[in-house]
């Protein structure tokens, strides 16, 4: 038994290193749309993967050197365009991704034993890149940590401006295969231009877009400024993990007057469960934001191997009162209605709503959540056989759903509160299963005659 949930410290025997792509690659400044640069996205989605067996630095290395030929951008570094102080670009010039290597005194068993949760102390696992600022870290960060048994962990930052979770996927599961078959062409090779998203001339925003508010309306108003309150204090994570039969309970609360899916089902319940653990007033209006791939839902539709950011946020809204009193269906017709208004029209709307950089999403009293469970990233195989774990390697107050290893329908619940809230959270997350639960043994304790 490991006994401190905190992680030793990470040794590095050597400085980073920059790996370049193994050959010339052009060198242009790249666009970026206005789903690509919102504020929002100004930071980096950090992955960890543990393994059992470690892979040679030297094969991780020229395997990098060989994907990021393909997907040269990550090579590049972030700048503001010559002629908006607000508008980012990517300058591919080649310069590289961070690589840094590691040793740390823990087995793969230990680390799984903490796995659970993520703590600060994991921010350990990814090289901390001394900046002045967001664009001055380099779009790529890797760790490579060697593990005491000989397994390892390997922790990427990927600059979520360049890319969204469907492209983050896309360039791990390119890393591993030039790994494990470095003479093979990829089977999805990159689509890097992103003016199949740029703005129309004239703008028509032809739709109000609730996900957003404008800077200059939002006054300060403490009883609506919940992201603050939450931001101003430590935040504890919660994680629950839903097995198929626990979802299949919760679908059963719709059916048959509704039909839902996984992802329908479980962000209603977790909203209300978020929304009733941190207390909120009745009347007020709260938010679900939840990311929607609509690489097909535009007309014509994305090219295949699109990389950038081919999500826009949905948006379900209620009074907390509404929510609270209501069951499931309630909850699951909002996100059903907010995911039918993401049409072609709807969608070039928002983009064009985004070209006044006075706009920035409404975080006032929103949960956000953003699906990881369905885009094959517990999949990634450097050679050595899948990952034992995977997940992020900080929580936040933004919701992911995650993929559970070896159970393609579970998912994971991770999502960070205040500690008080975290025990009502888990509580309401779980109360529901708990009557199902009593209510099944006390059916077979009758049956059985023990009672």
């Amino acid at each position: 038994m490991f006994k401190s949930p905190d992680l030793p410290d990470c040794l590095y025997q050597n400085q980073p290193v920059l790996i370049s792509p193994s050959i010339p690659t052009p060198n242009h400044s790249l666009y970026l749309s206005n789903l690509d640069d919102q504020k929002f996205l100004r930071f980096s989605i950090k992955y960890l993967y543990l393994f059992k067996k470690s892979v040679s630095s030297d094969i991780l290395k020229y395997s990098l050197s060989k994907v990021l030929v393909e997907y040269y951008p990550l090579a590049g570094r972030l700048r503001t365009t010559k002629e908006d102080d607000q508008k980012l670009e990517v300058d591919c010039n080649g310069e590289g991704a961070v690589f840094a290597e590691a040793f740390m005194d823990i087995t793969a068993e230990q680390f799984l034993e903490l796995s659970s949760k993520p703590n600060r102390s994991w921010r350990k696992l990814l090289y901390r890149v001394e900046a002045q600022s967001f664009l001055d870290i380099p779009p790529l960060v890797v760790q490579v940590t060697n593990l005491r048994c000989g397994g390892m962990i390997i922790s990427t930052g990927v600059n979520h401006c360049v890319c969204d979770g469907i492209g983050t996927s896309q360039f791990l599961q390119a890393w591993t295969h030039f790994t494990t078959k470095p003479n093979h062409d990829l089977p999805i090779v990159p689509f890097h231009s992103r003016y199949v998203l740029k703005p129309r001339n004239p703008l028509q925003v032809t739709f109000t877009h609730p996900s957003y508010v404008r800077t200059a309306d939002t006054e300060p108003q403490p009883a609506l400024c919940l992201n603050h309150y939450l931001q101003s204090q430590p935040l504890v994570p919660a994680s629950l993990t839903f097995s198929t039969s626990h979802i299949l309970h919760l679908k059963r609360q719709c059916v048959p007057s509704l039909k839902c899916t996984t992802f329908e089902i479980l962000a209603s319940h977790a909203w209300r469960c978020w929304v009733r653990s941190l207390d909120l007033p009745s009347a007020l209006n709260v938010k679900l934001l939840f990311s929607v791939n609509v690489r097909k839902k535009l007309i014509p539709e994305i090219p295949p191997g699109y990389y950038g950011n081919g999500f826009v946020l949905g948006c379900a809204q209620t009074y907390v009162k509404d929510l609270v009193s209501s069951t499931l269906h309630h909850g699951v017709k909002l996100v059903q209605h907010a995911k039918s208004c993401l049409s072609d029209d709807y969608v070039r709307s928002m983009i064009d709503f985004l070209e006044d950089k006075t706009v920035k999403t409404d975080l006032s009293a929103s949960l956000v959540i953003s699906q990881w469970s369905k885009l094959g990233l517990e999949d990634l195989d450097f050679g050595e056989g899948k990952p034992l774990h995977m997940g992020p390697l900080t929580s936040d107050i933004y919701c992911l759903f995650l993929p559970v290893i070896g159970d393609d329908e579970a998912v994971t619940v991770l999502v960070s509160l205040p500690e008080s809230a975290v025990v009502k959270f888990e509580h309401y997350m779980k109360e529901d299963f708990w009557d199902k639960e009593a209510n099944d043994n006390g059916y077979h304790l009758e049956e059985n005659g023990l009672i």
